[in-house]
């Protein structure tokens, strides 16, 4: 697979990007197809999220995978089914940029030979700051580092004032709330 395999059961920093950095998560609809999408991998596939924000155009998380299982794995089959039910709904759902966001997303599938008619995600073989690129989280440093950057991402953006009143952010979660998803709390 490459030099960005990294051992199972290991906390990772990742970040998935939308090709071009296309703001595609502006409408809470392609944000709940995520989050729904994250949820199914916690109960079926052996996610452990420990942090995550969606960002218009990117996500990440701090997450783990169990024994049998490895976060590439995952998030492999996360980006195949979100592209498939992503464009299934903004064909559903026609908006301002509606065919704007296809015609972007076919073009971009187009210039990759695998002969898919959309492409959302940036590959994983890309230059660095593309793609799924994970980042091992080996000591608490790093750790703390990453999970405060990912909870103030939507402050920096000035979306918020408090980074816990982002909806779409595990931070509410480390405020003592409940969140989007299940996270399993660093301590």
């Amino acid at each position: 697979m490459g030099s960005w395999v990294l051992p199972k059961g290991k906390r990772q920093f990742t970040t998935s990007t939308v090709i071009d950095w296309v703001d595609l998560f502006t409408r809470p609809i392609y944000k709940h197809i995520v989050i729904d999408a994250l949820e199914y991998c916690i109960k079926n596939k052996g996610l452990t999220i420990h942090a995550y924000v969606i960002m218009p155009n990117h996500i990440h998380l701090i997450a783990g995978a169990g024994e049998e299982y490895r976060l590439q794995d995952i998030t492999r089959d996360f980006k195949k089914y979100t592209s498939k039910k992503l464009i299934e709904v903004i064909k559903e759902n026609p908006e301002g940029r509606s065919k704007w966001l296809l015609k972007k997303f076919s073009y971009a599938a187009n210039r990759v030979i695998r002969g898919s008619n959309y492409k959302i995600w940036k590959d994983a073989c890309l230059p660095a700051r593309q793609g799924f690129h994970p980042i091992e989280l080996s000591n608490r440093e790093i750790l703390e580092q990453k999970l405060i950057y990912i909870h103030e991402n939507p402050v920096k953006e000035e979306w918020v004032i408090n980074e816990e009143d982002y909806k779409y952010s595990s931070a509410i979660n480390y405020a003592g709330g409940i969140g989007q998803l299940p996270v399993e709390i660093i301590e």
